[in-house]
């Protein structure tokens, strides 16, 4: 083996370590920020049971998990294998990168940049996978930031909105941020036309209630045992998505109501009796809200707003194109996923996952294969023939 052929071997063996050491702070990321933790204070990252501030010995990524046997070495509470199968992707997916698009080390200043921009691009998309998959929930940190980082990353490399100058790429990186927020608004509205109630009734009434037990989180509407976060219910801040209740007893404040509507908005609370009367609180100077239900429709939406920032940002990085093959591939990974653990009995499973990682899933086929895929697919259409 050539001198050569030792420092290329030894150089991909870099870059999939700094991929590794990227997943390691994007562990970071996934478990600080859901929790409005900072991600640079404290510096080292701790263990998430005792709080021992991990020392850079034990932190090497990947090597220090397995040598641990996953455990902690302050306290021996068992670390996730989360932390290590985010490192281990990481490394993977920077040198997949590097051996598709990356080229001569002498012509590192032609390739350099696209790569390091797919980096970015990527570190966002496993982040917001793994946040989203755990909380149910997709950052703004992640999907707004990400949307400036694409733009500034077309800017630099046009040849992502297909455009060959730099102001193009940025004007171009724009528009697909909006066709990426506004083509999956459009899914969201749709979906909430044909799915957007789910209507609960009860042979014997059932308790609900709506507490707040943390007054810095938001409230939690609770029926029988089932528990609803706020979010769930009012997340897109619609004026006319509520909650409507059936009951036959509602107690407000220092109030009780016999055989009444509630209808529940985000910010207040309205009561009808069988006359037609209407009273109206403000959900702010509430401070007890129970009852029986009978009947409950919820509201529900098809996907949430933080979908709609993570296709803006998609967009943004890798233009209209992506965004449209990514919504394609997204629900074809769905169906497949969701017949699939039906198949095997883990139609529960399927149900709690959320969309965000199937978009992440459809824009990462897209970098690597989508437009190959595109260009097969019009062959066939066209029989090769240009229109």
């Amino acid at each position: 083996m050539t001198r050569y052929q030792i420092l290329n071997a030894l150089l991909h063996f870099l870059f999939f370590f700094v991929g590794a050491g990227i997943g390691s702070f994007l562990n970071v990321v996934i478990y600080r920020l859901p929790r409005d933790l900072s991600v640079n204070e404290p510096r080292r990252s701790f263990c998430p049971s005792c709080k021992y501030q991990i020392p850079w010995y034990h932190n090497i990524p990947i090597v220090s998990w397995l040598l641990l046997r996953g455990r902690c070495a302050n306290c021996g509470v068992s670390i996730s294998p989360r932390y290590l199968g985010v490192e281990l992707f990481t490394g993977l997916v920077f040198y997949a990168v590097l051996w598709c698009f990356g080229g001569d080390w002498a012509e590192i200043v032609i390739w350099g940049p696209k790569v390091v921009c797919l980096w970015v691009f990527m570190s966002l998309l496993i982040a917001g996978t793994f946040i989203d998959i755990e909380h149910y929930l997709l950052p703004a940190e992640i999907t707004r930031n990400g949307t400036i980082a694409g733009i500034l990353a077309s800017l630099w490399v046009p040849a992502f909105q297909d455009q060959d100058v730099w102001w193009r790429g940025g004007l171009m990186a724009i528009a697909s941020a909006a066709v990426g927020f506004g083509g999956l608004r459009i899914v969201v509205e749709l979906g909430k036309l044909a799915f957007g109630r789910k209507r609960l009734k009860f042979a014997q009434a059932e308790a609900w209630s709506v507490t707040q037990p943390d007054e810095n989180e938001p409230p939690i509407v609770t029926v029988g045992e089932d528990k609803i976060e706020w979010v769930d219910l009012f997340g897109m801040q619609r004026p006319t998505d509520r909650l409507v209740v059936t009951c036959p007893v509602l107690r407000v404040n220092d109030q009780t109501f016999s055989d009444i509507i509630a209808e529940l908005y985000v910010e207040t609370l309205k009561i009808k009796d069988s006359t037609g009367k209407e009273e109206t609180f403000d959900l702010e100077k509430v401070t007890l809200l129970e009852g029986k239900a009978t009947e409950v429709m919820i509201p529900r939406e098809a996907m949430g707003l933080g979908d709609v920032h993570f296709m803006m940002m998609i967009g943004a990085f890798v233009g209209w194109k992506a965004v449209l093959f990514t919504i394609f591939a997204a629900s074809i990974l769905g169906t497949l996923i969701s017949t699939l653990t039906r198949v095997t009995g883990r139609a529960e499973w399927g149900s709690k996952l959320p969309f965000g990682p199937y978009l992440a899933a459809g824009a990462g086929l897209w970098v690597f294969y989508g437009p190959q895929v595109v260009d097969w697919y019009m062959n066939k259409v066209t029989g090769g023939h240009d229109f």
